[in-house]
């Protein structure tokens, strides 16, 4: 059987778990998770190529196992196994999500491509090629392309996270006076220390709502230009 042919039957009637059902959805599944995995890789995130080929043919070889357990056991539950894939895959995308010293929260968007890359490999494992195919097509352009428009709406945002390092020379009264001057105004701020082989330095993590739109980096230059400011950064 040609693969043209495998393909026809297979989409013709997918209800039928024959040898090479489970051979063509496990290779898709294969690719889907390739796909995903291949961009996130070339971010350097913590998932990467393998991590997505392993969660999507996984989710399949649930699916088809489920698919399997229905025809073998008619009356049997043919979602159960794949409600467990979805509400499990949350522990493995947990895991990817990481607090900095800066308290930066980074890898959501790793653990939401594993959620989303171990619901197109069941769509897959199930036979359901189009939903999985557009599936994929809107996740690596929201991936890829969408990404600008995040970026655009971080750095044109009327609100900031900050966070800054300053030696003995900083003031808090300095800052919170060049704050207000320039109509800003700071909350939730959170104070810390962390230490290297020289010296101690203090730590401010705070939110800081401006009055009107501003360049985001302007704002970073000021604080840095501030006395005893070692270092300061906008927390994703």
């Amino acid at each position: 059987m040609s693969f043209d042919q495998m393909l026809f039957a297979e989409v013709a009637a997918p209800s039928k778990l024959s040898l090479a059902a489970i051979v063509l959805r496990i290779f898709v599944s294969l690719c889907i998770g390739g796909i995903i995995g291949t961009e996130r890789g070339i971010r350097n995130r913590p998932a990467g190529f393998m991590t997505y080929v392993l969660v999507s043919v996984g989710a399949t070889i649930f699916m088809l196992t489920n698919q399997y357990i229905t025809i073998l056991i008619p009356g049997t539950d043919p979602t159960r196994f794949g409600a467990q894939v979805i509400s499990g895959i949350g522990f493995l995308g947990a895991g990817t999500i990481i607090v900095t010293r800066q308290n930066e929260i980074r890898g959501l968007t790793t653990a939401a491509g594993l959620w989303v890359t171990a619901a197109l490999g069941l769509a897959v494992g199930i036979g359901f090629y189009a939903g999985a195919m557009i599936g994929l097509l809107f996740s690596v352009f929201a991936l890829i392309s969408l990404k600008r428009i995040d970026v655009y709406i971080k750095q044109h945002a009327r609100s900031m996270e900050i966070y800054i390092e300053y030696n003995s020379a900083f003031s808090l009264r300095t800052l919170s006076k060049n704050t207000e001057k320039q109509g800003m105004e700071i909350y939730e701020m959170q104070r810390g220390k962390i230490k290297t082989l020289d010296e101690e330095f203090g730590t401010l993590t705070f939110s800081l709502d401006l009055s009107k739109k501003r360049n985001h980096q302007e704002i970073l230059d000021e604080f840095y230009a501030l006395q005893g400011v070692e270092y300061v950064k906008e927390i994703a």
